[in-house]
């Protein structure tokens, strides 16, 4: 099959499609319209909707209604299916379902292991550079890059006996597990962080608390830092209300001459918060946005800045300057506010909406200014000791996040290392 690999014994090599269904989008009348679509529902996927790890983004998802779903006749995912991308710059693409109903673009294809054939096995042979080198040779060079189901079905496999191919599965799934409970776990501490800023300078909990004489739930250091009441403008008594310029520098400066290498990050290579501690690649700086760690970095543009696309800088060497695309705003904390507080404010509803009507351009590409993000009013403690009892309790978080980061990071290389290996039979 023009593979030059000598397989261990007891393997052998079979084209794809004796070990596997396929199941194509519904491509005929019944296909989603626009009038089909739906703030909620049944999740309609596209590959857009397909991460780099693997796994099927929630963030920015399409809906199509159920009246719409039980019409169609094909393209219905099961928990466990693989998706692949036949088309575009994404050809290629793959991931594994985890939604317990939806329903896929035309630009995928379901592939379903038959009996006999164990689905994750077949999950890291289509993610391993031999799967990935095979999209390459059998792409038909057309402006719009595309590949069949019937020559995906050729693919050679590599396959060994059932028990060996569930092993191998196992040794990558494990690394895979405790990447994905890392990226969980991170999920569950930026949800506390978020809710501890919506509780003390959103909703004003213990103020309101106070007001309502309900029992303490801060320690009484933390709790005595707040005012007893709110004024007639509904926010705490001595605080007050400062358009972001105050407490954020919008767009910093930093000294970066042209021609000098620096990590470098775009809008597609974007991390969020947790999402990698690896630095970005080296590029030599030209012209862009420029950042550091403990930096915000938001994005202005349609539809990412609705999507919240979002990240807080933390994968930089000590001291290093960054630098990268003008499709986002960099925002940092003046101080003493702390750089977590930032993060956490350009993740606030209330924040977005204010960046998204300040949207300016043609349809399709309307950015939001920073000058006008810049004017959103936020209340503001009169005593550093506000923002140093938040960040005490934040930073920790944070950091906690990096740490998980890194690890999965490892983990990655690792897997990245023992999946070639394992699916070779090396």
């Amino acid at each position: 099959m023009g593979v030059e690999v000598v397989l261990p014994r007891g393997w052998e090599w079979v084209p794809l499609g004796t070990v596997v269904d396929f199941v194509n989008g519904d491509r005929g009348e019944n296909y989603p319209t626009q009038s089909d679509r739906a703030v909620s529902g049944v999740p309609f996927i596209n590959t857009g909707h397909i991460e780099a790890s693997g796994r099927l983004s929630g963030i920015g998802m399409d809906y199509i209604t159920h009246d719409c779903f039980e019409r169609l006749r094909s393209g219905k995912v099961k928990s466990g299916d693989i998706l692949y991308c036949l088309r575009g710059s994404t050809i290629g693409k793959t991931a594994r379902n985890h939604f317990v109903e939806g329903a896929i673009a035309s630009s995928l294809v379901i592939i379903r292991a038959k009996a006999g054939a164990c689905q994750d096995y077949l999950y890291f042979y289509l993610t391993s550079p031999m799967g990935r080198q095979l999209v390459l040779q059998h792409d038909n060079g057309s402006a719009q890059p595309n590949i069949s189901v019937r020559s995906l079905s050729n693919y050679p496999l590599p396959l060994p006996p059932r028990n060996e191919q569930r092993a191998i599965a196992h040794i990558l799934g494990t690394l895979d597990d405790k990447i994905e409970l890392n990226r969980r776990r991170n999920q569950t501490l930026e949800a506390m962080a978020r809710a501890l800023f919506q509780d003390w300078f959103v909703d004003f909990g213990p103020v309101r608390a106070k007001m309502e004489g309900r029992e303490p739930y801060l320690p009484d250091d933390l709790w005595r830092l707040f005012p007893e009441r709110l004024d007639e403008a509904g926010k705490p008594e001595g605080w007050e209300m400062v358009p972001a310029s105050e407490l954020i520098e919008f767009n910093p400066s930093e000294p970066l001459r042209k021609g000098t290498s620096a990590p470098y990050l775009d809008m597609a290579s974007l991390p969020t918060i947790g999402s990698s501690s690896r630095p970005p690649i080296t590029r030599e700086f030209g012209s862009g946005m420029r950042f550091c760690n403990g930096d915000t970095l938001m994005a202005r543009i349609t539809p990412c800045l609705e999507n919240g696309k979002t990240a807080f800088v933390q994968c930089l060497p000590d001291g290093a300057v960054g630098w990268g695309s003008t499709e986002f705003i960099v925002m940092r904390s003046r101080r003493p506010v702390p750089a977590e507080y930032t993060y956490l404010l350009a993740r606030d509803s209330t924040f977005r909406e204010h960046a998204i009507r300040s949207m300016t351009g043609t349809s399709g590409r309307q950015r939001a200014q920073a000058d006008s993000v810049a004017t959103f009013k936020l209340v503001s403690p009169p005593q550093d000791a506000i923002w140093h009892a938040f960040s005490k309790l934040v930073a920790p978080m944070f950091e906690s996040i990096k740490v998980n980061a890194a690890e999965s990071d490892s983990l990655a290389q690792l897997r990245d290392t023992l999946l070639p290996k394992l699916i070779s039979g090396e």
